[in-house]
């Protein structure tokens, strides 16, 4: 029995939509229910909003292109100014009608130009039969332009009184975008995240040929047991999920175990998975390292030319700075003369010395330091002589900007700015390689 259904559209293309978008069959048919038939009059304007990689674009994509309707669909990151908008749905509008001979670009500097263009590029029969459906998507972006152009957008049904609807995806919420003069309001439709059991129906379906869909199953089912609490982007799960297979299917291929084998086969990903956790969202190296990575067989936690994160390129002072910030946080004041004068004499501990050398600094996390502390380290540390210049000051304007130190209290301080050092040890480590 198919969930969606409609009168206006063939059973057919409806299942055929249905499994096109796996678990978003009640956001479809309430747009369905929305839109109505293709000559009716729908809503002047839909705003649907979600978290990235809740489908939005895709289904909206999906569903115009499935049922055949007429459609303009524009990013506005890529089209970001107003004029590039308006012409861009006037180009696409012109590839939607039969009648137009050929696609030719169409100037337009604002919106009362618009609404005469597009009157125009309505007028062909097939066009004025149906509605016409504008999607906007990153439709955030419009809050950049002209104050005119969202409200507008929003009611362009009254405005061009013509068919056609108005459709803005975005990731934030109406209460964002609603101008302090009032416009009209949008239909507002929310898409809510993938739950875990619809992100495993949803990857499980790509399984290879070669192998079965329970076994691939399993797989997925591994792979959101460690990832899900870290990560709900759809397509960066996609992505780990045929980056990580190869790894899990080796023991089959080399005979060493079988397809119900899960214990096995957890056994042999489960270092590479921890690997891949600490590249997740970052794209640090290309799918074709990522597997000459796992063909080297390093320690389960190494990542070898990776976390490129810690091997920032700075200007060769600012690495000294960040270094001596380090050690100003994390070594009290009173080992400063131990540490970085040659002839000190002997220091006799306390037993407050003592008792605070068996808490380990980087258990308490980084103490704040003074200025002329992380100078008077920055000279000692530095083979050659530094003169107090202005190109010194500003590059620890740089690293506070960076947030690789914070400033802690203002800077209209009578006793001098104080810093802390944000960076961990291995960034540390990194740097001073």
């Amino acid at each position: 029995m198919p969930n969606l259904e409609h009168p206006a559209y063939p059973a057919a293309t409806l299942l055929e939509l249905e499994s096109l978008v796996p678990c978003r069959e009640s956001q479809v048919s309430m747009l369905l229910s929305i839109f109505g038939e293709r000559q009716q009059f729908s809503f002047p304007s839909i705003f649907i909003y979600g978290h990235t990689s809740s489908g939005k674009t895709y289904v909206m994509q999906t569903l115009l292109k499935t049922l055949k309707l007429p459609h303009v669909f524009v990013n506005c990151v890529e089209y970001f100014t107003s004029r590039l908008v308006f012409e861009e749905i006037l180009m696409q509008l012109q590839s939607c009608s039969s009648e137009a001979q050929q696609t030719s670009h169409v100037p337009c500097d604002n919106f009362n130009d618009f609404v005469r263009l597009f009157k125009q590029a309505v007028a062909s029969r097939e066009l004025q039969d149906q509605t016409v459906y504008i999607v906007l998507d990153r439709a955030e972006q419009l809050r950049e332009m002209e104050a005119n152009i969202l409200p507008a957008f929003l009611r362009l049904q009254e405005l061009t009184d013509r068919n056609v609807t108005v459709i803005l995806l975005t990731e934030i919420v109406w209460e964002l975008f609603r101008p302090n003069t009032g416009c009209f309001e949008p239909l507002t439709f929310y898409f809510p995240d993938y739950s875990i059991a619809h992100l495993q129906k949803i990857l499980s379906q790509n399984h290879p040929s070669e192998y079965s869909a329970d076994f691939y199953a399993a797989y997925i089912n591994i792979l959101l047991g460690v990832f899900y609490m870290v990560c709900r982007d759809l397509k960066e799960l996609q992505h780990l999920a045929v980056l990580n297979f190869s790894k899990y299917c080796e023991p089959v291929v080399k005979g060493e175990a079988k397809e119900r084998d899960t214990h096995k086969l957890w056994k042999n990903i489960e270092p590479h998975l921890k690997k891949a956790m600490q590249t997740v969202y970052l794209r640090e190296i290309s799918s074709s390292q990522w597997e000459r990575l796992q063909r080297d067989d390093g320690e389960p936690g190494q990542l070898k030319g990776l976390s490129a994160h810690t091997h920032v390129e700075l200007p060769y002072y600012s690495k000294f700075l960040l270094i001596a910030a380090y050690l100003a946080s994390y070594n009290p004041a009173r080992t400063d003369k131990r540490f970085f004068l040659k002839h000190h004499g002997k220091i006799r501990k306390t037993n407050s010395m003592k008792k605070h050398e068996k808490t380990s600094s980087h258990l308490v996390g980084p103490k704040p330091f003074p200025l002329d502390r992380l100078l008077a380290i920055l000279y000692s540390i530095v083979d050659n002589r530094v003169a107090p210049t202005a190109n010194i000051f500003s590059q620890i304007t740089s690293l506070v900007t960076l947030q690789l130190l914070s400033m802690v209290g203002h800077n209209d301080q009578l006793d001098g700015p104080r810093y802390k050092c944000t960076v961990s040890l291995d960034f540390i480590r990194g740097v001073a390689r």
